[in-house]
């Protein structure tokens, strides 16, 4: 007799970070941002009108957050979509790009919520290996070199977690070669380094660059995520979220976003401040006897010469500090260390001093 659960579409979800609430606990396992949002935000949170709550939101292709964020990157409104933070803009460019019998291609090592997604909506899919320095090789994913064709691609840039970053001109080759179908750069990280590769999406009407307000703007909390591209793609992908759901991003997000866009000079003081405490993180990882990739992300992707990472992981969260630990191939002896406040990082080398 079959049973209910025959019928269950069955996944193996994605594992966040944990997020310990405690007094006195050292965070950096997220990559959540040690400073706080724009001030503009905590006045805007205190100006909002409860009453406004009763409503529906409005569209958000129609609101001050699309005309503010537009006008920050000089694109149209109708090349902006907005979701519930880059995983929900992700996952519904996922649902509305990848429908071909040709699997998608991502890195192996890359964020982890891809093959989740992949799973989910019965994507095929494909890993390429990064190189034995963790850089994604570009040969992989160009069509004539790899022999290989694809149903679209997706990778990060800076990567996660490995923080490794991708050239503008390589992304623009894997881009050209593949104009039959959609490639995603995921940019979550791109603010800490790097260079955008948001110009090619007026050359290229098949490129799609995802951006998000939870690191870099330091509103995790609030979930606000975006992609950039072609009018047609953005089309595409707002035909299928209001499929789902007519009234996607609630009221207060909308409202509090917006402040965060304006208050250019307080972003860029906090991504310079994070930049220069990863450089000295850099440093004395390196005199406490890690190795790492360069990284242009908010984090360090380290391992050390002779304690094993798992250990040391444990022996931190001991002491009140969380960094990331995955028990995956090729990765299980690296740690993801979050660049927190100066103070935090003290904190951290001497916790490291000690368990070392």
């Amino acid at each position: 007799m079959m049973s209910w659960e025959d019928n269950v579409r069955k996944v193996v979800p994605y594992t966040a970070g944990e997020q310990p609430r405690g007094t006195g606990v050292i965070k950096l396992n997220t990559n959540e941002s040690p400073y706080p949002p724009a001030p503009g935000v905590a006045a805007k949170i205190a100006a909002l009108d409860a009453e406004q709550m009763r409503l529906y939101p409005a569209f958000p292709e129609k609101t001050e957050l699309a005309a503010a964020l537009a006008d920050y990157y000089g694109i149209g409104t109708d090349e902006l979509f907005i979701g519930v933070g880059s995983d929900d803009v992700l996952c519904q460019a996922f649902v509305t790009f990848f429908n071909s019998d040709k699997p998608i291609l991502f890195p192996d090592i890359t964020y982890s919520f891809y093959d989740v997604w992949a799973d989910l909506y019965r994507i095929p899919y494909k890993r390429q290996p990064l190189d034995e320095n963790f850089l994604i090789r570009k040969e992989d994913y160009i069509p004539r070199e790899s022999g290989m064709e694809n149903g679209g691609i997706v990778f990060p840039n800076p990567n996660a977690p490995t923080g490794v970053l991708m050239s503008v001109s390589e992304i623009e080759e894997i881009v050209a070669a593949n104009r039959d179908v959609v490639v995603i750069v995921d940019e979550a990280y791109i603010d800490f380094g790097g260079t955008s590769c948001l110009p090619l999406i007026h050359k290229y009407d098949n490129l799609l660059v995802v951006q998000t307000f939870s690191k870099s703007r330091a509103m995790a909390g609030m979930r606000i995520g975006y992609a950039m591209g072609n009018p047609r793609l953005i089309k595409y992908l707002n035909d299928v979220k209001y499929s789902v759901n007519s009234y996607t991003m609630n009221y207060t997000a909308l409202q509090l976003g917006v402040e965060s866009v304006k208050d250019t000079a307080y972003f860029n003081e906090c991504c310079e401040k994070i930049v220069r405490t990863r450089e000295t993180a850099e440093k004395e990882l390196t005199r406490l006897g890690f190795t790492f990739p360069k990284s242009y992300g908010n984090f360090i992707f380290a391992a050390h010469g002779s304690m094993p990472a798992k250990e040391i992981f444990e022996k931190l969260k001991e002491n009140d500090i969380y960094v990331r630990y995955w028990n995956k191939e090729r990765i299980d002896n690296h740690l993801r260390i979050t660049i927190g406040t100066d103070e935090q990082m003290q904190a951290l080398y001497r916790a490291l001093e000690n368990i070392l």
